[in-house]
């Protein structure tokens, strides 16, 4: 079993509320979102650094200092070893944060039963969102990931990044309707960091 890990952040306080944790970076995403900063994560058979079992190792020797692991990405779910990984997590004691697109909706389902907090990233109105992913059909995966979320009772925070020549203010509006009306829910909206897009066209400093 080996997951394929493009970075690890060893502490931080702010990828899972609450929470002192570490963040493994998982390589390899299936969208294209043009305003991603972290587009060195999007190849999935990049050659990195890291090495599970070695993130592990360091992982057990935090028991007791830190309080969570969490899976990032690029896109976890797309790591076809992600449920096994959160075993090993799970088992060392340690609660388990994800990040996803829902991109994979079958293999989130089977990974929300051992997952503690899940931060889900909305991209879009539904019918806009391959606009967003540069990836066809990906909204109709996304809105079936986010419902199986919302059935699994998973504690979880639903979130944006708008960048404004993708979304108007009236579409952030009515998303946020949609989210609200339908769902129950609030959507946080986070701050779009444009200074390394995938999308040089999209920079806006």
């Amino acid at each position: 079993m080996a997951i394929h890990v493009g970075g690890f952040e060893p502490l931080t306080t702010i990828d899972y509320p609450d929470n002192l944790s570490c963040v493994v970076f998982t390589q390899g995403c299936p969208w294209r979102c043009g305003y991603c900063h972290n587009h060195d994560l999007i190849a999935a058979n990049k050659p990195t650094a890291f090495d599970w079992d070695d993130i592990l190792k360091f992982i057990k020797a935090r028991q007791g200092l830190l309080d969570a692991v969490v899976f990032s990405g690029g896109e976890p779910c797309l790591q076809s070893d992600l449920l096994q990984a959160i075993t090993q997590v799970k088992e060392l004691g340690f609660k388990v944060g994800l990040h996803t697109g829902g991109a994979y909706p079958q293999r989130l389902r089977r990974c929300l039963p051992l997952v503690d907090w899940v931060g889900f990233d909305i991209k879009h109105l539904p019918l806009h969102y391959d606009l967003v992913t540069q990836t066809p059909h990906s909204a109709q995966r996304a809105w079936q990931s986010l419902e199986l979320l919302l059935e699994s009772g998973v504690d979880q925070q639903l979130r944006i990044t708008r960048h404004p020549s993708l979304m108007s203010d009236e579409e952030l509006a009515q998303l946020q309707r949609l989210i609200r009306r339908q769902y129950h829910q609030e959507l946080i909206v986070q701050a779009c960091n444009t200074s390394q897009c995938l999308d040089e066209k999209l920079r806006l400093i």
